[in-house]
């Protein structure tokens, strides 16, 4: 019965009591919930976080004697009261809705968080959960943004309006950097152990960067503190796969319609997942690798392995596709030329800047990628593929491009991508003239320096925060120039553009 079309049918909310009335084939946690104590507070709870760390988690509480390690949530943005509000009312419960490439669907529900803390509305409670001895490891999922770095420096940047309120204000933060350094503070009072900060976002030596950052906030006001932090505190470094897109009012619906369920945040992902993580903890840690998680001595190579291509490849289907009208990653990459093009990047522009890796199949591994982004059951947006770009290229994209020039390698297909986001900067339409969702907390730059492209090509790369000093190497330039004078041409046509771009790569 579809449900959703019987206005008379009253369902039930996705809560502990209910999980009883679940289909039969609905993995759902069977373990004592009752019975675990939060040993991880994560910061951050998007749709990735509840699809990739909290599924493992899941996991591995099916195991007796990992009761300790379950998670308590924290939002620290306003916009996360909704998330809130929805998780206390299914008991922090969802489900997940796992779509594999040839259709096959597996319904999972998610028992491993325990508690959300809404920081906005008493932020000494979320204080005091991370200074209480169960706390083991705190997680971040902030978005690359949230480190706060400046893309081309690397370093902090301390003109960000909510660090300098938080140098200010060390009991009053708003910053994940500001509620670490107050628990922190206390932890090193007490005598108390640290825990481990266990960053889980897309970034390149993840840990390193937030080891980095946090100690750059901490020694502005507190020396002491910070050796404290440098000689105690761990910060493994990890590489995160897992292609989880926002969650859609008909992912409401089908959970509605398939399991009988009101769940009011479903997350829907790929069957693929991955989690290599450096094996470096400040006060134990959860046994991941029984649950399908690596530990390793060193991360970097998979991390640069998967970042410079499957990040990479998203990238460049994004802003492309975005640019030729394209909704979504999988009606970009089966597409022809677009799949074409992406692996000619790939083949050429980044696989001879991956060292090979021991049980890793490059060839496989890109293989893999692109019957993940074709997936036609993983309705991923190229808006959501966009979004952050200026915290998401100098890593993925423009690190290649620098390496290439150094080696004295062709960037054309590169190039035209970054010639690409200047277009959609700059237009912010596609090419029938559609308005493009952008979201990038330096759109307002990012579309000042493009929109002078008219008079100067090379305008967008005066931006050197993100593009360094590219706008002085003379090749680069060159072939940038030839990019942005094609797609800046009336009645110009991306498709015709990449195609020129793969025939003079031959």
């Amino acid at each position: 019965m579809d449900h959703s079309q019987d206005s008379n049918v009253q369902l039930n909310t996705l809560n502990q009591q209910s999980l009883s009335t679940l289909p039969a084939n609905v993995d759902v946690p069977k373990y004592d919930r009752s019975q675990l104590t939060a040993g991880i507070v994560h910061i951050g709870v998007g749709g990735f976080h509840r699809a990739h760390q909290a599924m493992y988690i899941n996991e591995l509480l099916k195991q007796p004697g990992s009761e300790s390690w379950a998670i308590c949530g924290v939002g620290l943005l306003e916009a996360n009261r909704s998330l809130r509000d929805v998780l206390v009312k299914q008991d922090y419960l969802y489900s997940l809705t796992v779509r594999h490439p040839n259709g096959q669907i597996d319904h999972q529900v998610m028992g491993s968080m325990i508690d959300f803390l809404f920081a906005p509305e008493n932020k000494q409670q979320v204080i005091d959960k991370l200074i209480h001895s169960d706390t083991k490891i705190v997680s971040l999922t902030i978005t690359e943004g949230g480190y706060n770095f400046n893309p081309a420096t690397g370093e902090f940047d301390f003109n960000n309006p909510d660090i300098i309120h938080d140098m200010a204000n060390p009991n009053d933060p708003i910053t994940a950097f500001g509620y670490l350094t107050a628990a922190l503070e206390q932890r090193k009072a007490k005598g108390m152990k640290p825990f481990t900060i266990q960053s889980c976002d897309n970034i390149q030596h993840n840990g390193d960067m937030t080891r980095k950052m946090l100690l750059a906030f901490v020694n502005k006001h507190d020396a002491d503190l910070g050796q404290w932090i440098d000689d105690n505190v761990a910060f493994p470094n990890a590489m995160v796969d897992r292609i989880t897109p926002v969650t859609t009012k008909a992912d409401i619906e089908y959970v509605a319609n398939t399991l009988h369920i009101n769940d009011e945040w479903p997350i829907t992902c790929e069957a693929f997942t991955q989690w290599v993580i450096e094996d470096n903890f400040s006060d134990g840690r959860p046994a991941l690798d029984t649950v399908g998680a690596q530990f390793v001595s060193d991360v970097t190579p998979f991390e640069k392995m998967k970042i410079r291509l499957l990040n990479a490849g998203h990238s460049v289907l994004g802003l492309l596709g975005s640019i030729h009208g394209f909704a979504t990653i999988d009606e970009s990459v089966t597409d022809p030329l677009f799949a074409t093009y992406l692996r000619k990047f790939m083949d050429d522009e980044v696989t001879p800047l991956i060292e090979q890796l021991e049980g890793i199949d490059l060839t496989q591994y890109k293989d893999t990628l692109i019957e993940r982004f074709a997936n036609p059951n993983i309705k991923d947006s190229l808006a959501r593929i966009c979004l952050e770009s200026s915290a998401k290229l100098p890593k993925f994209i423009i690190a290649s491009i620098n390496e290439n020039i150094a080696l004295g390698r062709d960037t054309s297909l590169a190039t035209l991508v970054i010639a690409t986001w200047c277009l959609y900067s700059d237009k912010r339409v596609d090419q029938q003239g559609n308005a493009l969702e952008i979201n990038d907390q330096m759109a307002a730059q990012l579309h000042a320096y493009a929109n002078k492209t008219a008079q100067d090509p090379l305008a967008f790369l005066q931006l050197t925060d993100l593009f360094g000093d590219l706008n002085n190497q003379a090749s680069f330039c060159k072939d940038y120039r030839q990019a942005i004078t094609a797609l800046y041409a009336p009645g110009s046509d991306i498709k015709s553009i990449m195609q020129a771009r793969l025939q003079t790569k031959g």
